[in-house]
């Protein structure tokens, strides 16, 4: 039986910790840094369609004149969501939160974490919103109902465990501006902002 011997730490400053330090093959760390910014792109992605009304997801205007779905002029990213598309036991407590408020939080989470991931940077912050904002989404779609795909792992469940991975495994070293950020002092300070 063959064994095994870790790589020695990789790190310039041997209190912070690198994702070579983590993840030992170059491949992996490759294949994780092409997760990480599909993911990224994911959440971007749906900022930029609700913003700018480029008819993916928003969806086009039904008829010539009718008003746009972008936020920019007057779409409302989440509430139609939270008020017509929520099901299950939660339905009414999503529909009464729906408003401004709720589309601002919505946007700015998806900004936010999609760029934080496509950059690499603040990932643990970036893991932590986004899969908060997937739980949510889960609950209120809730897959527990009869003719859903699956009744508990849904988009929203593995978008939030890849998010967990992408900063548990460092993924922002690779590709990313990661091994930068975690070299900024008030990081190293706070090492939850890695």
């Amino acid at each position: 039986m063959a064994t095994t011997r870790s790589a020695p730490s990789r790190s310039a400053h041997p209190a912070v910790l690198v994702q070579h330090d983590v993840v030992t093959s170059q491949t992996g760390r490759r294949w994780l840094a092409v997760t990480r910014l599909v993911t990224g792109f994911v959440f971007l992605w749906a900022f930029l369609d609700k913003t700018f009304g480029l008819h993916y997801s928003t969806g086009a205007p039904v008829t010539e004149g009718d008003p746009s779905l972008s936020w920019l002029e007057g779409g409302t990213p989440s509430q139609g969501f939270m008020k017509f598309a929520a099901v299950g036991p939660f339905k009414d407590t999503f529909a009464s939160m729906a408003g401004p408020v709720t589309d601002w939080l919505f946007m700015l989470a998806l900004l936010g974490v999609g760029l934080a991931v496509m950059l690499g940077i603040g990932l643990r912050v970036a893991a932590v919103c986004g899969s908060l904002l997937m739980v949510l989404m889960w609950a209120a779609e809730w897959p527990l109902v009869a003719g859903s795909t699956n009744p508990l792992v849904d988009y929203h469940i593995v978008y939030a465990l890849v998010l967990i991975v992408c900063a548990v495994l460092l993924a922002g070293d690779t590709w990313g501006l990661g091994r930068r950020w975690a070299q900024l002092p008030v990081v190293r300070r706070t090492p939850w902002l890695r």
